[in-house]
């Protein structure tokens, strides 16, 4: 009993260790990784579970506060912030809006991403390993802001998969593939200009 206790107790020590490894590679992530490019698939499951809606899609990021999330599938979609705005440019309504920066990412999951203050803005802690990942959970400190939670999934050091739950309880997935940390990538990829013709609605 004595030896399956020491044993059990250094197991709990080897999990603990490896658990660290998500927030520290989160902490890594947001520290070191100043641009980032990758092809994305997200889900999006009702609060039920009942309905989910699948779409793909290019998506870049450099700090700080750019990044790109190009839809491709199944309909096409841009949404670019630039620095000082986001822009949403439906193509199909040929409409774009846009809002301040501040206004639009507070402490969202892509303020995090983008160049957010982590610590700062969220509670941090360690998930079990699942699906081949290691997982951090981020909760924001602001009680009112646009999601509950949101998981963090890491392949090794590479960014690999977001999970985010809103206000609502509604479920959002992003599986990355193809994730090139540090690319160098120009900044006029993170600036937009509405095609002429289009509807602005600007907030």
């Amino acid at each position: 009993m004595k030896r399956f206790a020491a044993a059990l107790l250094a197991l709990m020590g080897l999990v603990n260790l490896a658990r660290a490894d998500a927030v520290d590679t989160l902490r890594d992530f947001v520290r070191d990784v100043k641009s980032g490019r990758a092809a994305f698939t997200q889900t999006v499951t009702s609060t039920d579970g009942a309905r989910k809606k699948t779409s793909s899609g290019q998506f870049e990021f450099l700090r700080p506060n750019r990044f790109r999330f190009d839809y491709q599938k199944p309909f096409q979609q841009l949404i670019v912030a630039d620095g000082a705005k986001v822009w949403i440019y439906d193509a199909d309504l040929n409409q774009a809006s846009s809002r301040r920066l501040g206004q639009a990412l507070g402490t969202t999951p892509a303020a995090l991403l983008a160049g957010g203050s982590l610590d700062a803005d969220f509670t941090l802690s360690v998930q079990p390993s699942q699906g081949g990942l290691d997982w951090a959970l981020a909760l924001p400190k602001a009680k009112d802001g646009a999601f509950q939670s949101m998981r963090v999934g890491f392949r090794g050091r590479e960014l690999a998969a977001v999970e985010i739950v809103d206000s609502f309880g509604q479920r959002s997935s992003l599986q990355f593939s193809g994730f090139v940390a540090n690319p160098a990538l120009d900044a006029e990829r993170f600036r937009y200009t509405p095609p002429a013709g289009a509807d602005l609605i600007e907030q």
